[in-house]
């Protein structure tokens, strides 16, 4: 028997039931829509759609990946970074 033992999970994302952070937002806005508006079935069958297209999307990728992809493919508004060029910029300098 080893002296020492080593956690084999200890980089596993944060999960809010069976879900990660991310992926129960993604589920739960749409929910919580159909219930502001009176349309829960509804708001159900668009929380599970989001929550499949979103989790396709990332495709066990972190987080990171999908600002990033915002980032490259959204307005330069959407964010609202003071800090760094928009992304449409090629040439930084000269």
């Amino acid at each position: 028997m080893d002296k020492y033992s080593i956690p084999k999970h200890l980089d596993d994302p944060e999960l809010f039931g069976f879900w990660t952070i991310d992926e129960f937002i993604m589920m739960i806005l749409p929910f919580l829509w159909g219930i502001i508006a009176g349309h829960v079935v509804i708001g159900v069958l668009l929380g599970c759609v989001a929550w499949f297209a979103y989790r396709k999307v990332k495709s066990g990728r972190d987080l990171a990946w999908i600002i990033h992809a915002g980032y490259w493919h959204l307005p330069a508004e959407f964010f609202g970074l003071k800090a760094m060029p928009p992304s449409h910029f090629r040439i930084l300098a000269g």
